[in-house]
């Protein structure tokens, strides 16, 4: 068996005890035992509940992006990858173009990327990182097929032509 296979089973596998005690565990019967009861006040989200995905698979943080310095709009998905990445946050990065399809900087580490979402091929906009060699990459083209090494992080909601001329980046917390 493969390493790539290994961890395609190893994140899986979780996912998949989750769903078979959940089916185990429900019933058509109505519950006769009352629901504990949320320490959330009105108006505000339990946080002891697992959030439901988003149709990405997670949960968004909005981020600001200074791109060549006009703003743009980004976002960044909950996974633990990403949620590494904002902890580096404030940074500013000079960009560089690489095979015409993305622009690319250096990070100051590599991300910690066990618990990463499930590969997906990159889209124009999106925010991602390539494991091997800890840096980030701005994808102004669609990427190449879904690969392990590629996490994709978040999304900038700019052009492709605007992208694929952007020399230097600031990427802070939402405020």
């Amino acid at each position: 068996m493969t390493s790539a296979v290994r961890r395609r089973l190893l994140r899986v596998a979780p996912a998949a005890a989750v769903l078979l005690a959940v089916t185990a565990c429900s019933s058509d019967a109505q519950e006769t035992t009352p629901a504990a009861p949320s320490s959330a006040s009105p108006g505000q989200q339990d946080t002891t509940a697992p959030i439901p995905p988003s149709p990405s698979g997670s949960t968004a943080m909005d981020i600001q992006v200074t791109l060549d310095g006009r703003p743009v709009e980004a976002t960044l998905n909950d996974s633990p990858p990403a949620r590494d990445f904002a902890a580096l946050l404030p940074l500013t990065l000079n960009l560089e173009d690489f095979h015409g399809i993305e622009r690319v900087a250096d990070l100051p580490r590599k991300l910690d990327t066990p618990g990463a979402p499930e590969p997906v091929a990159a889209k124009v906009g999106d925010i991602a990182y390539y494991a091997p060699w800890g840096n980030l990459a701005l994808f102004y083209q669609d990427g190449p097929a879904p690969s392990a090494d590629l996490l994709v992080l978040g999304h900038l909601d700019v052009s492709a032509d605007q992208l694929g001329r952007a020399t230097r980046i600031t990427i802070e917390a939402a405020s």
